[in-house]
């Protein structure tokens, strides 16, 4: 039976050969993907590697490839927000398990290991500026999972969240990589991230706009469901763990907490904490 090719509305190919928005060739990946925010972040990361051989820039979207210890490593920066995950882990999945030449799906699929190096505020007063965070679990408050197939996971602190609110939807939850979360050490507090579609309002900040939920973050930092509570905001962290259960990737996201919002703190050294959290990412995950 003859393969179904996939049409080039849908997969749009760039004239070189490379994936459109990411503007990558499958060559130019590595199985282990660290990703940023920040364009700027990229040259961070990849200042400590041995060498780097690729250098590639589209959009938002920059990625340098190179070695580390011996081991070829990527480092991708994603812009914000799950819109811009959306195309990141579609892209990322089509060019290790995707024909690009062919447009058809290869037979034998291939699992990326895909580790978030972020910044995020926390919503608990006991989890300081400055500390490192491993999200166990990601709850997404954006809308991105209403447009793919339902998660089968346990969507107990979502239903919470949902009740608390008043929403009239369901937010997604959904866990990290388990093999990922073992290689972690006592330097990281565990967590559950709240993905939010914003950095004001959706996160409780007001400026001159009135939120519409009063006390969210207080409300919010109270739900507990067996023996877990809700630890930090940042826009990413669901949208990467529910693409990645879904295309069969393994999914972490690390956040050095750069704001405590219950005590109204921002870390006056940020920068040092999320060189920190490079370090201490590239020590644990790269051999």
């Amino acid at each position: 039976m003859e393969k179904h090719r996939i049409p080039a509305s849908e997969l749009i190919i760039n004239p070189d050969g490379s994936i459109y928005h990411l503007h990558l060739k499958p060559e130019d990946l590595a199985s282990l993907v660290f990703t940023v925010g920040d364009p700027d972040r990229v040259a961070q990361v990849s200042q400590y590697f041995d060498r780097i051989e690729i250098k590639k820039q589209k959009r938002e979207f920059v990625t340098h490839t190179g070695y580390l210890r011996g081991q070829r490593v990527t480092v991708m920066s994603t812009g914000m927000g799950t819109d811009n995950i959306e195309i990141l882990m579609t892209e990322l999945d089509a060019l290790v398990n995707v024909d690009l030449e062919h447009r058809t799906v290869n037979d034998l699929k291939k699992a990326l290991k895909i580790i978030r190096l972020g910044t995020s505020g926390s919503m608990q007063a006991d989890i300081p500026v400055g500390s490192l965070l491993a999200s166990e679990v990601g709850i997404g408050m954006d809308t991105l999972m209403q447009f793919y197939p339902s998660l089968a996971e346990d969507q107990s602190i979502s239903e919470l969240i949902r009740q608390e609110l008043g929403l009239g939807f369901l937010p997604y939850q959904t866990s990290a990589s388990s093999d990922l979360l073992s290689k972690l050490d006592e330097r990281f507090f565990r967590g559950v991230t709240l993905t939010c579609p914003g950095f004001y309002a959706p996160q409780g900040r007001e400026v001159r706009l009135k939120p519409r939920f009063e006390d969210m973050i207080s409300r919010l930092s109270s739900i507990e469901s067996n023996g877990k509570r809700l630890t930090n905001f940042e826009m990413e962290t669901a949208g990467y763990y529910a693409m990645g259960k879904l295309l069969g990737h393994e999914m972490l996201s690390l956040n050095a907490i750069v704001a405590n919002r219950p005590k109204n703190e921002f870390d006056k050294n940020a920068a040092k904490t999320v060189d920190t959290l490079i370090h201490t990412a590239l020590e644990l995950f790269v051999a």
